[in-house]
């Protein structure tokens, strides 16, 4: 009796616990920019960048550390939900809010706005195998700059 409790309920566990595994989003974890695999228009490619995507209760925590080519360092934050809602984003100087809704278990489009106004849109993507990620962004940026970049991000 004791064994078939026992069995169960690591049964239970196993259940629970693929559950949880299967429904977290496949961008947690730290991602570094490989700026040889990234295409910039118009440059220049950050000298280095990292993203950081946090699960939370609140949503997706996600922290972007980039140094600029002049050595600037910026640090953007957001908790993200991939709920088609718009939600604050910090740090940049491009976009104040954004909005994120999910295409399939790999892969998010969001747009981000600055004032109200749509100035950019994105497609993430995370690897079959979870080792890379890939960040395409279209947009003007606060300087009236049109961009085209594809961001990609190798899992630390």
């Amino acid at each position: 009796m004791r064994t078939t409790l026992r069995t169960l309920a690591v049964g239970a566990i196993l259940v629970l616990a693929t559950g949880t595994a299967l429904g977290a989003d496949a961008a947690v974890g730290t991602w570094k920019l490989n700026i040889g695999k990234s295409t910039f228009s118009p440059d220049p490619a950050p000298t280095s960048q990292l993203r950081i995507y946090a699960a939370s209760a609140q949503g997706l925590m996600l922290t972007i550390k980039t140094v600029t080519t002049d050595g600037k360092q910026t640090t953007v934050t957001s908790t993200l939900r991939d709920d088609g809602k718009s939600y604050h984003i910090s740090g940049s100087p491009d976009f104040d809010m954004i909005a994120v809704t999910r295409v399939d278990p790999l892969t998010t489009h969001s747009v981000q706005m600055k004032g109200g106004a749509t100035v950019s849109t994105g497609v993430r993507v995370v690897s079959k195998d979870g080792k890379t990620l890939t960040f395409s962004s279209k947009g003007t940026n606060a300087a009236g700059v049109k961009f085209d970049y594809v961001w990609v991000y190798d899992r630390q």
